[in-house]
């Protein structure tokens, strides 16, 4: 299919060939919900813990006598019931990533542009550059085209002046072709892609 390529000024650039393979598939809410959930799994620390009554500092002697004081039985003040003492059942140090099959990973990729294009989201720009970080200019700009909130992706060397005049614009965030991913796709209103980055991706994605 052929798409319009513009500039940031919202000048016509010529046109690009999409295809359908990649842009034109079906949506598959449950393939794009299985990504997303793989994806942000990857993501935790698992870091979160609690200390079991083996790891609670405190003396090993019974805080009273078995009988006789008219208090329930206890064996230790590391208890749970205790104050300062363990918790049970409670979170350990584990890893929450699970696997995902690669053919799944880009279906749901492929899944994801198809449906920004769909929808009337994708953008394709001949180039992402700016002889000046002015990033007043720019938010105006976007403001101006409607790009409140949006994902840009250009090829690895994109130039810094962009990167760095958006750096403090919220919403709007600048990924390597090579970073794309569905979960910063769908997080963000409108997707735009270079013309050289759309060719890189055609290529990875055959």
């Amino acid at each position: 299919m052929k798409v319009k390529v513009v500039s940031l000024e919202k000048s016509k650039a010529g046109s690009i060939n999409l295809e359908e393979a990649i842009f034109g598939l079906p949506l598959r809410s449950d393939i794009l919900q299985r990504m997303v959930t793989w994806q942000l799994a990857k993501r935790r620390s698992g870091t979160h813990k609690t200390k079991g009554v083996s790891e609670i500092r405190g003396t090993t002697a019974k805080p009273h006598k078995q009988k006789g004081t008219g208090r329930a039985r206890a064996g230790t003040r590391r208890a749970p019931q205790m104050r300062g003492g363990a918790v049970i059942f409670g979170p350990v140090v584990r890893d929450h990533s699970h696997k995902l099959p690669k053919k799944v990973r880009r279906l749901a990729l492929k899944t994801a542009l198809s449906a920004k294009l769909a929808e009337g989201k994708l953008e394709i720009v001949e180039e992402l550059k700016l002889t000046e970080i002015k990033t007043s200019m720019l938010a105006r700009k976007f403001s101006d085209l409607g790009w409140n909130s949006a994902l840009f992706i250009d090829s690895p060397d994109f130039d810094t002046n962009f990167s760095k005049a958006t750096a403090n614009l919220p919403n709007i965030d600048v990924v390597p072709e090579s970073g794309i991913n569905v979960y910063d796709i769908l997080r963000r209103d409108t997707l735009i892609i270079t013309r050289s980055a759309v060719e890189r991706l055609q290529e990875r994605l055959q």
